[in-house]
């Protein structure tokens, strides 16, 4: 005991020992900075003078100078956002002598008309000797625009630009511009600089602005006409630090098939905004956030992030939830439980709840309640068991993580309105609304780290979108992924409701959502609008919340839209005609992508077929070939085409391009269809995605003579 008692105080003092050199070294750097700034502003001399001299009379001051801001940088470090230095090129016409002036004026005059264009020669001439022989003006700006790091480059070889700052009077005034090679994807998520203060003010940018922002500089100016900061000499009294890099976890390809398939959904319904997160199972990684709103013209842009502020009422994807909570209180077998559900209306404590199935589902088990996600059903089995213990409900919730925010490390994240007892709006209605997802207010992230926890076995996982802060090429803090110790609920209970996720796609939205090669799990919501304190008939908030390969998870993928409107009932009440068909084109995308999660080739090529599967670029053909092992593609033609006619065999024909006809497309990606067409001349239009299967114009010559081709893909 002695002894730890002996060794926690020599630890203590070595602590204070560190922080005593730590406080000296702080103290010495300060001296040395101010001894520096002494010594710029009465000994370093300009032209002869010393700075606090040449000051006075000139209108010296000190400035900072801007840091670099870091870069942003996505999973496979391809470039979200950069600093691009751009230059306002000026000129003191006073600081040349007179020898040089005279000799070089003409030179430069010529070459400002030829490169600037915004006067001419003599005009550029005349304008630079008025400033030159001006009492009170010196300083002119030689382009009203600015100017790249590349054009600099060759201004820096012109007169009056090559002598040294001191004198040749050609100088640059520095600002940067923030750039996004992938803009607009992910605009909102990457976020935005502000213009006034340089300083990030949403999305990534303003969650990690101070490790983007660096440390500026501080450096001697001259003030000059129009308020312009000029700089001066190389005295800097202390240099710039660039901000450091941050390389996030979204990855460009996921985020394009996740708004591609958003947009044209949105469009489709001209829903008023819509959102997709994707996100691994194991990590909590996220892949991709898209959020479009409509603005106008059914243009759809990244304004607002729904994803992390948009909440609203779930509606039934928040059914899972409280079959979680009556499966953990209960131990119920939900395949023998039964309700009554009768006709499709049920009067409720002075409310009518209906479900969406005209007629309703009569008798069901607790597992078809989910299935069929029964609004009568679910409220039914709710009354059943917890009418009595509402805070027994309430309690599951909360180890549910329901009840309070991810803690994604991102600013802005809304967090959720559950409501407990002690609520001022809770009524003695509240239990019955919850149970279906009404009467709280949760945003798309919140409820996807709840699907994602089902599908990781019942293991929470915080969301997170940065991976590491780097300083150059220094990991200064690496992100690991917070995975809650405890799972939310048993085991049994994640086995059942894993059935019940995917029976809902088996059995309720076989059309929509189901696929031949992978099997997905999840569960719709429609939720009436709350406006004005009324849930409004006709005004829906729709989703889907699931998780794919059911088997194996990897992904959690959750799709919202608002507010989508059609003259068909059935878009404007199932979400499952709405959101679940976003869900599955990115789900589909995503596993032609991902290798790691599709069968063996061997289990899905069938023993024969006569259908063209691949057509395409000869030398892109022989790549596939000669990776699947199967027949190799003739060499004859710039484009081929393959059928697949017996297992692991292919029989191919090469395609002749001529520039008079127009070639047989089926079986070509858009890509190449579209390459050979607008080569030839054409205006090429398309519905549908994949594969070309019809063309409008048949292969042979154009004796129409019409220069537009549609082309019907699948």
């Amino acid at each position: 005991m002695r002894n730890d008692i002996e060794s926690g105080q020599n630890n203590k003092k070595a602590l204070i020992n560190r922080a005593r050199t730590v406080g000296w070294l702080l103290f010495l750097l300060a001296v040395l900075v101010f001894a520096k700034l002494i010594r710029v502003q009465y000994y370093d001399t300009f032209k002869g003078k010393t700075w606090a001299e040449y000051s006075l009379k000139n209108d010296l001051k000190l400035d900072t100078i801007p840091a670099m801001r870091g870069n942003i940088y996505s999973s496979d470090n391809s470039l979200l956002a950069t600093s691009l230095p751009y230059y306002y090129v000026g000129f003191d016409t006073k600081v040349p002598d007179s020898a040089y002036f005279n000799k070089n004026l003409d030179k430069l005059s010529a070459l400002l008309a030829k490169n600037f264009g915004e006067n001419t020669a003599d005009g550029y001439r005349s304008k630079i000797l008025r400033y030159r022989n001006s009492k009170t003006k010196r300083y002119l700006r030689l382009k009203s625009r600015q100017i790249t790091h590349l054009e600099r480059e060759k201004i820096k070889e012109w007169p009056f630009f090559t002598k040294d700052r001191k004198g040749g009077g050609g100088k640059f005034e520095t600002i940067y511009k923030r750039y996004k090679p992938f803009s607009p994807l992910a605009d909102r998520t990457i976020g935005g600089i502000d213009p006034k203060s340089g300083r990030g003010y949403i999305g990534i940018e303003a969650s990690f602005d101070k490790e983007l922002e660096g440390k500026s500089g501080i450096e001697w100016v001259e003030m000059v006409e129009g308020g312009v900061k000029i700089p001066v000499g190389d005295a800097l009294n202390v240099q710039p630090e660039a901000g450091k890099n941050i390389y996030t976890t979204l990855d460009m390809s996921y985020q394009d098939m996740a708004e591609i398939a958003l947009r044209r959904k949105l469009t489709e319904m001209q829903a008023d905004f819509g959102s997709v997160v994707v996100m691994e199972v194991a990590t909590g990684e996220i892949k991709a956030m898209a959020n479009l709103t409509k603005r106008g013209n059914d243009k759809y842009e990244e304004v607002f992030n729904y994803a992390l502020a948009g909440s609203n009422d779930p509606g039934s994807t928040f059914k899972l939830a409280t079959m979680m909570a009556l499966l953990e209180e209960t131990k119920m077998n939900p395949d023998q439980v039964t309700v009554n559900t009768g006709t499709g209306a049920m009067r409720f404590r002075n409310h009518t709840i209906k479900d969406a199935h005209r007629g309703g589902f009569g008798t069901i088990t607790a597992s078809q309640v989910l299935e069929k996600s029964s609004n009568i059903g679910i409220v039914l089995l709710m009354q059943r068991y917890f009418a009595t213990k509402p805070d027994s409900y309430l309690n599951y919730l909360k180890r549910f993580h329901l009840t309070v925010p991810t803690g994604i490390r991102m600013k802005g994240e809304k967090p959720p309105l559950i409501r407990d007892r002690s609520s001022k709006h809770w009524s003695n209605y509240s239990l019955y609304f919850m149970a279906h997802g009404y009467e709280m207010q949760m945003t798309p992230l919140q409820t996807l780290a709840f699907y994602n926890a089902v599908a990781n076995d019942g293991y929470w996982v915080r969301p997170m979108i940065v991976r590491e802060i780097r300083n150059a090429e220094d990991v200064e803090d690496k992100m690991i992924p917070y995975v809650e110790e405890k799972p939310i609920c048993s085991p049994e209970t994640i086995r059942k409701v894993k059935k019940m996720l995917e029976g809902v796609v088996e059995n309720s939205l076989t059309k929509t959502v189901k696929n031949d090669l992978y099997r997905i799990a999840g569960k719709t919501g429609t939720a009436r609008k709350l406006i004005n304190g009324v849930y409004t008939e006709g005004k829906n908030y729709t989703s889907f919340a699931g998780y794919f390969p059911a088997d194996k998870p990897k992904y959690s993928c959750i799709v919202i839209i608002d507010n989508p409107k059609s003259s068909g009932a059935d878009y404007t009440r199932y979400a499952g005609s709405v959101a679940a068909p976003v869900f599955k084109e990115v789900a589909d995308r995503i596993y032609a992508y991902d290798v790691s999660i599709q069968k063996p080739l061997k289990d899905s090529v069938p023993e024969v077929s006569q259908d063209v599967k691949w057509a395409g670029k000869t030398s892109d053909l022989q790549i596939i070939s000669k990776e699947l092992k199967l027949t190799p593609v003739p060499e004859d033609e710039e484009y081929a085409a393959g059928s697949l006619f017996k297992k692991g065999k292919t029989k191919w024909q090469s395609r002749s391009i001529d520039a008079r006809d127009i070639p047989n497309l089926q079986g070509m990606p858009m890509r190449d269809a579209l390459y050979i067409m607008e080569n030839k001349g054409f205006t090429v239009t398309f519905r549908g995605s994949g594969k070309v299967v019809e063309q409008s114009l048949p292969p042979g010559s154009n004796r129409s003579g019409i220069k537009t081709i549609l082309l019907t893909l699948q």
